[in-house]
């Protein structure tokens, strides 16, 4: 069987996201715990990019879909239409990138909760 390096690609464009630390949407319960991951979630988006891992205008969108949902559930009777088509405006632009698919299946977990948290 042929083995392949690829230990010194350099590949635009890709999140990768092995280990999420400090994101846990499953613990989720309520609208602050659902703003505190959202939160958390981009600190690893921050580290991703730090990294050189996901290209800088793509952190950028994500980060900026992710604020907005952030900013939708701290109002006093948030939208969830808002809230999770900001969520999944974010997925979309990490959707196809193989070594993002735990950011995106954390962000599909996001737009679940939100659906169940804002009736």
């Amino acid at each position: 069987m042929a083995k392949f390096d690829f230990s010194k690609a350099k590949i635009e464009n890709q999140v990768v996201a092995e280990t999420i630390g400090v994101v846990n949407f499953g613990k989720v319960q309520n609208r602050d715990e659902l703003t505190t991951e959202l939160r958390n979630l981009i600190s690893e988006i921050n580290k991703a990019t730090q990294e050189g891992i996901v290209i800088k205008d793509v952190s950028d969108e994500v980060k900026a879909y992710i604020k907005k949902a952030i900013a939708e559930t701290e109002k006093s009777k948030p939208k969830k239409s808002v809230v999770i088509e900001n969520i999944e405006g974010a997925k979309s632009l990490l959707d196809g990138v193989t070594s993002a698919s735990k950011l995106v299946s954390a962000l599909m977990t996001a737009a679940k909760i939100a659906g169940s948290l804002f009736l």
